[in-house]
């Protein structure tokens, strides 16, 4: 099975950037299923339904979240509807709309997709229990599922806590893949007991901006000490960041991961 994960789609530029290059990537790498963190898939921060179906139909099959997964309250519904094929951090204390893994069912065999927030992500840092407790609980819950490929989303800021939660699952995800710092990291690999890791996939959207926000609203705020209010950057530069990653037949370790990175200029 080939199981692509696109880094955060970061707003009307991110969503424009995957409806330029996810169908022929899909087509041309003949890619199995397609997740991709959607915490900031609208205006860059949470998501709304309408952007939902509109990535759905461009081929993303599994959106997984992040601390701003409750920030539109109009996804609510698809949260709490456990045939939506959308996750958020199962180790959030608050009791929150939502589920933190997900089965899908695939002409491939089935898929477990798992969402984990990190201890520490910027200024909103919302109180979570501990991310490894956590994935080894839901592991045991699904221990009868027959299942094809596990993917495990570390959504969080320390890089430590991206690479050994990676080597702690080695073995027992096909995938573990870390992100919410929107620059990619150049660390993928498939560690000794076949999982496959990168501590951070990376953004798509903006290419010429800071994480995806206006640089001059960055500099003024780094400048001046003052908080301001994030404006998202529409114009220049793209860029599309992802890991494809193969499985072995038969079984949900992976054999391969291969990072990509696209820049496209309009």
């Amino acid at each position: 099975m080939k199981l692509l994960y696109i880094g955060d789609i970061m707003g009307q530029m991110g969503q424009d950037t995957v409806r330029q290059v996810l169908p022929d990537l899909i087509r041309d790498e003949q890619i199995d299923f397609v997740i991709a963190q959607g915490e900031n898939l609208s205006d860059g921060k949470g998501m709304t339904p309408d952007d939902v179906r509109g990535m759905q139909k461009l081929g993303i099959d599994l959106f997984s979240g992040g601390n701003w997964s409750w920030a539109k309250e109009e996804i609510f519904p698809l949260l709490e509807n456990a045939k939506e094929p959308i996750v958020r951090p199962a180790n959030y204390v608050e009791e929150m709309p939502g589920r933190g893994y997900h089965i899908a069912e695939t002409p491939f065999g089935r898929v477990l997709v798992i969402n984990l927030l990190g201890q520490i992500v910027g200024y909103y840092q919302p109180e979570t229990t501990n991310p490894l407790q956590k994935v080894d609980e839901i592991l045991e819950q699904t221990k009868n599922e027959q299942l094809a490929a596990v993917v495990v989303d570390f959504h969080g800021d320390f890089s430590s806590e991206k690479l050994v939660i990676g080597q702690y699952l080695d073995g027992r995800a096909s995938l573990v893949v870390g992100d919410h710092w929107h620059i990619p990291t150049a660390d993928a690999m498939v560690f000794p007991g076949g999982t496959a890791h990168i501590t951070d996939v990376g953004m798509t959207g903006s290419l010429d901006s800071c994480l995806g926000i206006k640089t001059e609203i960055i500099t003024q705020r780094w400048a001046s000490g003052e908080r301001s209010k994030n404006v998202l950057e529409t114009e220049g530069r793209k860029q599309f960041c992802a890991v494809l990653v193969e499985t072995k037949s038969g079984d949900l370790k992976a054999k391969s991961i291969k990072q990509i990175v696209r820049y496209l200029d309009n």
